[in-house]
């Protein structure tokens, strides 16, 4: 099956220093961007973290520091990575979890403003785990009726999740799937714009799961002692919670969501001000405004110090 695709989708996969994405680092990269006129081009680099890689991921994707020693770092190859994911959609397998957010935090240590607001997000996992609930291994077998060659390198991953998408594509067409509120939708459809709604259920705003839209589209809080509480009325009741996320060990793109709400809310309730000023600016102009005298004082003389001194002697 082909893709039906109105723009590039872009398929990637990271190989990583560990699972923190405020504080890990990419060791590799593989993306396989897929285009509307069904031909394919892939981009596959080794990245050096500038930190150590723990033996327990490398033990994991096989790559050490001494195969990363003399590989270009984020800083030096970040722009040619954005440069590549221009224009197009992105897609991986638990990408709107881990990827995506990991992606964004090395784009904006190195200053890179990669825009998101504009982009679809296909997440095979979430068609998967929603379908079938399984693993990427499980999923290939599964959908392709194959084994992983080379399981965990980037590039080995990245064709695999494609091929599952494109199967997932097949299996699915027409295939019923009952929601929350028990509504049947037939979900999982050839059009990214359909596949970025079934795969982002959960309606992130900052992709690390931080902040989440809630059924009536507003921002709440998905942690902590807030959890379910509304932004806005956070920054109301307890304005403080903002400074201790942006100075705490939160991702770069949490951060920088909950900044553009801060600006937001701060912005609302200066209008709000603004407003109640000029409704009030009528009902006091009736009232008599006193004017200070503006004439120039006079010189305090002995003639003056005595008629003082008479009116308050008495």
């Amino acid at each position: 099956m082909k893709l039906n695709l109105k723009r590039p989708l872009a398929f990637f996969d990271l190989e990583t220093t560990g699972v923190n994405v405020a504080s890990d680092r990419i060791v590799e990269i593989s993306i396989l961007k897929a285009k509307p006129d069904g031909t394919e081009e892939i981009k596959t680099m080794r990245v050096n973290p500038c930190i150590p890689i723990p033996l327990e991921a490398s033990l994991i994707h096989g790559i050490y520091d001494d195969d990363v020693l003399h590989a270009p770092t984020f800083s030096q190859v970040g722009g040619e990575i954005a440069q590549f994911l221009a224009n197009s959609d992105l897609a991986g397998y638990n990408s709107n979890r881990f990827d995506i957010p990991l992606l964004m935090e090395e784009f904006l240590r190195v200053g890179i403003d990669f825009d998101l607001s504009n982009r679809r997000f296909v997440d095979v996992q979430n068609i998967f785990h929603q379908m079938e609930q399984r693993t990427l291994k499980a999923a290939y077998q599964f959908y392709c009726g194959k084994t992983i060659e080379n399981a965990h390198s980037a590039e080995a991953d990245t064709k695999a999740t494609y091929e599952v998408l494109l199967a997932q594509l097949d299996r699915y067409h027409d295939v019923e799937w009952e929601d929350k509120k028990g509504e049947k939708l037939k979900p999982v459809q050839n059009d990214v714009d359909a596949l970025h709604t079934f795969t982002n259920l959960n309606k992130p705003v900052d992709f690390a799961g931080r902040i989440v839209y809630n059924e009536d589209g507003v921002e709440v809080f998905n942690f902590g002692k807030h959890k379910g509480r509304s932004v806005e009325e956070v920054f109301r009741v307890e304005p403080s919670y903002y400074s201790w996320m942006q100075n705490g060990d939160f991702p770069l793109y949490t951060k920088r969501c909950l900044e553009k709400l801060w600006v937001h809310w701060t912005s609302k309730k200066e209008r709000s001000r603004q407003n109640v000023v000029a409704l009030e600016a009528p009902l006091n102009s009736h009232k008599k405004v006193f004017k200070p005298n503006a004439k120039k004082p006079l010189p305090i003389d002995g003639t003056m110090l005595e008629q003082l001194k008479q009116k308050f002697s008495k």
